[in-house]
């Protein structure tokens, strides 16, 4: 489930390895480019955390963050 918290949308993600969660990152990015809306994210091994905001909104959580999250979740199979 995604936390709101700071005006940020929040979420990890833990893969069985390295391999998994980078074709996750990679599924992400490619969607992301085509929303025009870029997350914040880290990966490290099997682990990948997300922050959403809309910057050109001031740093706050928008629909569009939502839309994206949504992607995520449907992407990431769970």
């Amino acid at each position: 489930m995604w936390k709101e918290e700071n005006n940020r949308l929040t979420k990890t993600f833990t893969f069985s390895d390295f391999t998994e969660a980078f074709g996750f990152t990679t599924k992400v990015a490619i969607e992301a480019e085509k929303m025009n809306h870029h997350p914040t994210w880290s990966n490290t091994w099997n682990i990948v955390s997300f922050e959403l905001c809309t910057h050109d909104a001031g740093n706050t959580v928008t629909e569009k963050d939502r839309k994206l999250a949504a992607l995520i979740d449907k992407l990431s199979g769970r």
